[in-house]
């Protein structure tokens, strides 16, 4: 009996190998869309904060076509990070929480909300009034989140849907 318990063990995949594995089916699904679509690029997969993370780079930024995966403020890279998500839930049976990234859009948008961020911060604590952000994903959401969690601050989101914003007030409030 004890053996049979040994090789049950060892048969379990470890968290990062389902995450390797949820980025694996997700570059599958992506390459073939990409295939369809005659759009060149490579798929980078990690592992960082608990999620598989995808990026799609292209080498030759002069001929590549990526934003047209991208679209209009992220949109597309939006609909295409939940395709991935449901084809890995379809495969596994476990919902996804991957990240996609596009021709750096995600991380050039984090730097920018970062700075936002910042600023709104700033004018919080110097003014005392409440800063509106406009609405934003729930990815951009977590990113003006966490600044405003390490500045002292206090931050919620609001509304509904694609009109589901933050607020950004003074602990004092």
């Amino acid at each position: 009996m004890t053996e049979e318990i040994v090789e049950d063990t060892a048969a379990k995949p470890t968290r990062a190998e389902l995450l390797e594995e949820e980025g694996e089916i997700a570059a599958d699904y992506l390459e073939e869309l990409m295939d369809l679509a005659d759009i060149d690029g490579d798929i980078d997969i990690d592992v960082a904060d608990g999620r598989a993370q995808l990026s799609i780079v292209c080498e030759d930024q002069d001929d590549s076509n990526l934003r047209t995966l991208v679209g209009r403020d992220g949109k597309t890279l939006s609909a295409l990070q939940e395709l991935c998500r449901l084809a890995v839930q379809t495969s596994t049976g476990q919902r996804s929480w991957l990240m996609l990234d596009i021709d750096g859009f995600r991380s050039s948008r984090r730097d920018e909300l970062i700075k936002k961020a910042q600023k709104a911060i700033e004018d919080v604590k110097e003014t005392g009034e409440t800063f509106v952000f406009p609405p934003m994903n729930s990815f951009e959401r977590k990113i003006i989140h966490d600044q405003v969690a390490h500045s002292g601050l206090i931050s919620e989101s609001e509304g509904e849907g694609d009109g589901r914003h933050v607020i950004v007030r003074s602990a004092d409030d």
